[in-house]
């Protein structure tokens, strides 16, 4: 049992491998395809590549050989690249172009295929339930990639272009970018839809007030009927012409053809004769352009009767909706970016200055026996725990010890508990020896100190004896003091 469990995990890694290995062959082959497409496309008859000369031929195909070797000797992401770049060229000009991208359509699909088959053995997909199958996004993305591809295998190959998407699910910058957009995407939508209301607004004073100045210069292509209003104009403008010539009994082809000309080489056209089309005009030139809509605008003279509104229009849409409005859409998208950045700096703060099991910091790990990069390489090796859990997932039951049931308990019940929170033995041993010392340290104070009292006692115990000594000198002197002229009072006169 344990060596089949142990086969099946290490048959995991390997394909864990292979996948990483057999994702970066699709985006390469990928890269190749549109740069072909790019550089060639339109597709021309047999012959268009070119064709070689036997020098340049030559060398081709030394460089074919020296790129295979490559893979050989060098990491499989360098040797990849120079590898599929010969092949391609050497492809190119002998079976042609249009087979060479049928060939590497075909090993980009079979290569995804094989990807997306590795990748649900691995995770265990299909084993959850359909439902864990439609929420998994990335097995999602992954059929639709094969989808993408079968598209320009079959049907075309500008459905190539969609797979240069991978890039952003690849690397983890990009996918800040995008979620710069759709983290915080409510708040830009209801500031978008403030900029629509406030262009509706705008468009309707301008249908309103300032429809004359709605013109814009275009230019028609030849040999083409207007889509616009203008069309009415054109068509009246004619009839009346002919009209005008019937009576007149003149040719109308002459005047006709002139009158067409003239409009055509004005070039000038209404862009508000309808409330959409000033909607249309001032939501498509007054947000492209820097100034607002004023800049695509016919340029007033100032002895008009709405030239001041007409600045005050400008202005009002220039503030407004340019600099406000807009630049608010862009701050939203900016300092959402600049959160996301913050965000992965302290997370990688973090996990370079805290241990990932027991949480302590670099700090607590100053002026001890063990250092920080010890203590999670050889104490709290994040990886030892992991190869204990799974070990205690792929292990009997039955054949379990005493800490493996408790902590497999743990991992049924979601509980990390069993992790050594704000805890390290070094630590702990540490602690212990800083105590050890600080008692041997009080205790050799507190012999010092008891020999010092014995030392002052035995002093006072002398300084009381002198004391008692002087006393008792001075009790004897006086009292023979007090004595001697008793005595010389009664001694008989001579």
């Amino acid at each position: 049992m344990k060596l089949k469990a142990s086969r099946k995990w290490k048959y995991r890694r390997r394909n864990e491998k292979h996948i990483s290995l057999w994702g970066s062959i699709s985006f390469n082959l990928a890269v190749f395809i549109n740069l072909a497409v790019a550089l060639f496309y339109p597709f021309g008859d047999d012959g268009d590549e070119g064709t070689l000369s036997p020098l340049f031929s030559v060398l081709l195909w030394i460089a074919v050989a020296v790129c295979t070797s490559m893979l050989f000797f060098f990491p499989k992401p360098f040797g990849i690249r120079p590898f599929l770049v010969s092949i391609m060229l050497r492809s190119i000009y002998t079976i042609g172009l249009g087979p060479t991208l049928i060939l590497l359509g075909a090993a980009n699909l079979c290569n995804k295929i094989v990807f997306l088959v590795s990748f649900v053995g691995n995770r265990g997909t299909f084993t959850r339930g359909y439902r864990a199958v439609i929420m998994d996004m990335a097995f999602l993305y992954h059929v639709a990639y094969v989808l993408v591809c079968m598209l320009g295998l079959f049907v075309h190959e500008f459905f190539y272009s969609f797979l240069l998407f991978d890039l952003v699910y690849r690397e983890e910058t990009l996918l800040n970018v995008i979620k710069s957009v759709t983290r915080n995407g409510r708040s830009i939508i209801l500031t978008a839809v403030l900029a629509l209301i406030l262009v509706y607004l705008f468009s309707i004073i301008g249908f309103l007030f300032l429809k004359d100045d709605f013109t814009m210069e275009v230019d028609r292509l030849k040999n083409r009927t207007p889509i616009t209003g203008s069309n009415e104009v054109h068509t009246m403008t004619l009839t009346s012409i002919m009209g005008a010539c019937t009576k007149e009994n003149c040719s109308p082809t002459i005047p006709i053809s002139n009158t067409v000309e003239e409009d055509d080489e004005d070039g000038i056209e209404r862009t508000c004769d309808t409330l959409l089309m000033c909607i249309v005009t001032v939501l498509n030139q007054g947000l492209r352009n820097g100034g607002g809509v004023g800049d695509v605008l016919r340029k007033p003279s100032k002895d008009e009767p709405l030239f001041a509104a007409r600045v005050v229009y400008d202005l009002l849409f220039y503030f407004i909706v340019i600099i406000i409005v807009l630049n608010l859409i862009f701050g939203v998208i900016i300092d959402t970016f600049a959160d996301l950045r913050s965000e992965k700096q302290k997370k990688e703060e973090i996990l370079k200055t805290t241990c990932f099991i027991c949480g302590l910091e670099r700090d607590k790990f100053d002026n001890k026996t063990v250092s920080f990069e010890e203590h999670i390489k050889s104490e709290h090796n994040m990886w030892h725990y992991l190869y204990f859990i799974v070990l205690v997932k792929v292990k009997d039951p039955t054949e379990y010890t005493g800490p493996e049931s408790y902590v497999a308990q743990m991992i049924a019940e979601k509980n990390l508990d069993w992790f050594p929170r704000m805890r390290a033995m070094s630590l702990v041993s540490n602690e212990s020896d800083s105590e050890q010392n600080e008692i041997r340290n009080l205790q050799e104070k507190l012999e010092s100190t008891m020999s010092l009292v014995k030392q002052l006692s035995g002093q006072l115990a002398e300084l009381k004896e002198q004391m008692t000594e002087q006393r008792k000198n001075k009790q004897r002197l006086g009292f023979l003091g007090s004595n001697t002229p008793h005595v010389n009072h009664h001694m008989p006169l001579h």
